[in-house]
């Protein structure tokens, strides 16, 4: 079986995805109960890509968050083994940091704008503060909590103060959050009002930044975990269902979250695939998936389906994370889907080793169309044919295309690539994952 893979475009069928609008009101109290309703239906809200308007090739993009994605790989791999050898001592919170998405938003009263680092590996929301002692650039004015009228300090006996992993009680709940390499945010809790497209949230608990440190955080003015712990965004709106529609990675147009009752597809249409989240107790954050096997081009790979198993001590698995690349397999199951890519594509393997990913080939000369392997993902429940831009790149220029995909050892991860013009659902309240083939932009 065979997929012919475009090296121009891939067109998708697109699939109605009907969100639910309120118009402002005119009151006070009006206003109150429109926000109120609005907040029940849920909200929507733009997210694009961090390297957008960077006037960069899709190759280039990928070559990036390939570089980004490989060092959050690691970072995540060496907190769960650390967490697993001496879960006794461990104290820093497992979490991600720096991420592939931005999320467009407002805080305080009167709101400010900026645009917050979208994680579904951590749960922290926060932002840099004034008075900053140790603050990096970014592109919209720092937030001013005293010149916001909403804005609190958190107590220390407050419920999210109690679920932070490092905290000290002096003027008011102070925090340590660290994302397991020299990246760590420090400053004060505080709860603020927070405006999300047309929806303004009251009293949503967030770290107010004043000494922000490491690499990636750069790209925004501070993150917003959407992690399954008490601290996230979706904890916090107690939310059963929110998602997100990525956008292919070489496209301008933007990508949408959706959060609460529209995040929600069609249920009656055929071509959506369920599969269950799976809960890792040492890693309370993240997503994680069970996947049973991988087939390319019709054949099921010989992989044991003990391969992508979470293990007693809370190593290996999969997670499903938005804010890495590609996806990265288990050595053992990348060596047989490399093979077998190998096997069936027909063409020369290209050694080069200059794109930065594990397999590539030359393309012949003057091609626009390549026979390339199907691709599938056997979840529990629910196998995702992935269209072939979902997992291979091509690069006239230097005359290669490749897989887009890389090796682990420890965690699995399903990247960003592979979920592109995917809407995927996450309902926490059945602890399910759901995926739906459609055309990002058009939401």
């Amino acid at each position: 079986m065979a997929s012919l893979y475009s090296l121009c475009c891939v067109s998708f069928l697109a699939l109605a995805i009907v969100a639910l609008y309120v118009s402002p009101a005119v009151s006070t109290s009006r206003r109150a109960l429109k926000q109120r309703n609005k907040l029940q239906n849920g909200f929507k809200v733009t997210l694009k890509h961090v390297d957008s308007g960077k006037n960069l090739t899709k190759w280039e993009r990928i070559q990036r968050g390939i570089q980004r994605g490989h060092h959050r790989l690691q970072r995540l791999n060496a907190i769960v083994l650390a967490a697993s050898t001496n879960s006794a001592e461990v104290q820093a919170p497992v979490v991600a940091g720096n991420g592939e998405f931005l999320m467009e938003l407002s805080i305080g009263t009167p709101p400010e704008s900026y645009s917050a680092i979208v994680d579904t590996g951590s749960d922290l929301i926060w932002t840099q503060c004034k008075p900053c002692s140790q603050c990096f650039t970014q592109s919209t004015p720092i937030f001013d909590p005293k010149k916001s009228s909403t804005f609190s300090k958190l107590s220390c006996s407050s419920d999210l103060c109690a679920a932070l992993p490092q905290s000290t009680c002096d003027d008011g709940c102070e925090y340590l959050y660290s994302y397991g390499d020299y990246s760590s945010t420090q400053g004060v809790m505080g709860t603020e009002t927070f405006t999300f497209g047309k929806v303004s949230v009251p009293n949503i608990g967030f770290g107010c930044g004043e000494d922000n440190e490491g690499d990636g955080f750069s790209q925004g003015a501070g993150l917003v975990g959407l992690g399954r712990g008490p601290l996230s965004l979706v904890s916090q709106l107690k939310e059963p269902k929110f998602s997100y529609c990525l956008t292919s990675i070489d496209e301008t147009q933007t990508s949408t979250l959706l959060m609460g009752s529209i995040a929600s597809v069609n249920s009656t249409i055929g071509a959506i695939k369920t599969t269950p989240l799976i809960r890792n107790p040492s890693q309370p954050s993240f997503y994680y998936l069970s996947l049973e096997g991988i087939s390319v081009g019709g054949t099921r790979l010989p992989v044991k389906k003990s391969t992508f198993a979470l293990e007693d001590d809370g190593t290996g698995g999969l997670i499903i994370d938005s804010g890495t690349t590609i996806t990265y397999l288990e050595q053992s199951a990348f060596d047989e889907v490399k093979k077998e890519f190998i096997s069936q594509m027909k063409l020369s393997v290209d050694n080069t080793g200059s794109t930065g990913l594990e397999l590539c080939f030359s393309l012949p000369s003057g091609s626009t169309q390549v026979n390339v392997p199907k691709l599938v993902f056997h979840f529990d429940g629910a196998d995702l044919d992935l269209p072939g831009e979902n997992y291979m790149i091509a690069d006239s220029t230097s005359g290669v295309i490749c897989l887009a995909m890389g090796s682990s050892s420890g965690m699995s991860i399903f990247g960003n690539v592979q979920q592109q013009n995917m809407f995927v659902l996450y309902n926490l309240k059945k602890e399910t994952l759901s995926f739906l083939q459609t055309q990002c932009h058009k939401l």
